[in-house]
């Protein structure tokens, strides 16, 4: 089972709870930065313009290309829930897993390692959900299995998607 985050780009406010909430649980000091973070798109002009946010941290890929590069074996993928992981003893610093990684996950910490996302793991062991998602005051983010979480968004399209053909809806939530 991989678990991993979903987000909606239609609920996020941009309030930064989440990232706010992961430097609290991973406590990291203000002036670094959160593993989690929130990314402005602006579109349109004067009265059509408009702005979305975008909540990101690792994505916890199927083939992830930090584990592939990382000559200590210090990240590693685990097999119960393919939550991409980072053993502080192991790593060297050498930043390898940062610059392979396309969505710059890994940050490299005062301390000389390299750290990143590992979905809350004492909270995710617990039956919790990671500090972000349960921060979220819009539930713009979600957590869970990714082929449950992908069930879910395809419903809701369908949903949105019949709604808008303007077939009555009786019956759908």
């Amino acid at each position: 089972m991989q678990l991993g985050f979903s987000f909606d780009v239609k609920r996020c406010s941009g309030c930064m709870a989440c990232v706010v909430a992961c430097m609290d649980q991973n406590d990291l000091p203000d002036h670094s930065p959160s593993f989690r973070h929130v990314a402005c798109l602006e579109s349109g002009a004067d009265q059509g313009a408009k702005m979305h946010f975008l909540s990101l941290a690792c994505l916890h890929c199927g083939e992830a290309p930090c584990v592939e590069v990382c000559p200590t074996g210090a990240l590693f993928k685990r097999e119960e829930d393919g939550i991409v992981h980072v053993r502080e003893d192991l790593c060297i610093g050498c930043r390898s897993c940062g610059d392979a990684c396309p969505f710059g996950a890994p940050r490299f910490l005062e301390n000389g390692k390299m750290a990143k996302c590992h979905l809350c793991l004492e909270r995710v062991t617990r039956g919790l959900e990671p500090a972000c998602v349960r921060t979220c005051p819009a539930r713009a983010l979600g957590f869970g299995p990714v082929n449950r979480l992908a069930a879910e968004k395809a419903d809701r399209a369908s949903r949105v998607m019949l709604k808008s053909l303007l077939i009555p809806s009786d019956g759908l939530p």
